[in-house]
């Protein structure tokens, strides 16, 4: 990066970071574009037409296209948080995604198998009775946070599938703060986004989510390693 003082250095700081996060969240929306237009088709379309229409290329797509891609969202905004050099941004991301494709599909199929029982799960009971509906909407909220930090667990930590998908669900539960924080800022990103400024959507709402996100798992993995080497050293401090 270019050094630059005063008023130009703050200028120049924020182009180049208007452009990072302008760079990865088209590539990842022209990448997901199958998706978005699925999505968007589900809710402008008739009413009478079934939601397996749209849920069966969607149980393709996921796995193979948006979970992949996300993830490779959330390492490329890892660099950045830890200051690691990117000649590239479009070649980081491509990197990112050729590297982890085959392991991120994986995660998506076993992500796609789990939201999709808690789609089954919650119609069924949101016909049933509106409490039980309720309850498996707020069990939605808990399963969007764990798959967030199931994304930064993929993205910081050379794990197997299996590793990263349990100790993603203790994360999720053990850390109701961080937890909290990751819904809540997600939850007005989209809400601004969809609602207020539309624009985001293509340009930087993706990549502002995993920024925010994996900020917040960060710091939370940088807590837990300080605790870590604490321990170790009181064990090894002689008596």
């Amino acid at each position: 990066m270019r050094e630059f003082s005063g008023l130009t250095g703050i200028l120049y700081a924020l182009a180049e970071w208007i452009m990072r996060f302008f760079t990865v969240n088209i590539l990842w929306f022209i990448f997901n574009l199958p998706t978005v237009f699925l999505v968007a088709s589900f809710f402008f379309s008739n009413p009478d037409v079934g939601i397996v229409t749209y849920l069966l290329p969607l149980v393709i797509f996921i796995p193979f296209l948006f979970v992949p891609t996300t993830i490779a969202m959330f390492a490329t905004v890892r660099e950045w948080i830890l200051n690691n050099d990117q000649p590239s941004i479009t070649k980081s991301y491509l990197l990112h995604l050729k590297k982890s494709y085959k392991k991120s599909m994986g995660l998506g199929l076993a992500l796609t198998g789990i939201w999709l029982i808690w789609l089954i799960d919650f119609q069924f009971f949101k016909g049933l009775n509106e409490m039980w509906g309720m309850a498996f909407l707020a069990f939605g909220c808990v399963l969007f946070i764990y798959t967030i930090n199931l994304f930064s667990l993929s993205a910081h930590y050379q794990m197997k599938n299996t590793a990263l998908l349990k100790n993603a669900f203790f994360i999720t539960v053990g850390k109701p703060v961080m937890s909290l924080f990751i819904f809540a800022s997600n939850l007005a990103l989209f809400y601004v986004s969809i609602t207020q400024l539309q624009f985001l959507l293509p340009f930087f709402t993706g990549v502002l989510s995993a920024y925010l996100s994996f900020l917040m798992f960060y710091r939370f993995t940088l807590k837990v390693e300080e605790k870590v080497q604490a321990a170790n050293h009181k064990e090894l401090d002689p008596k």
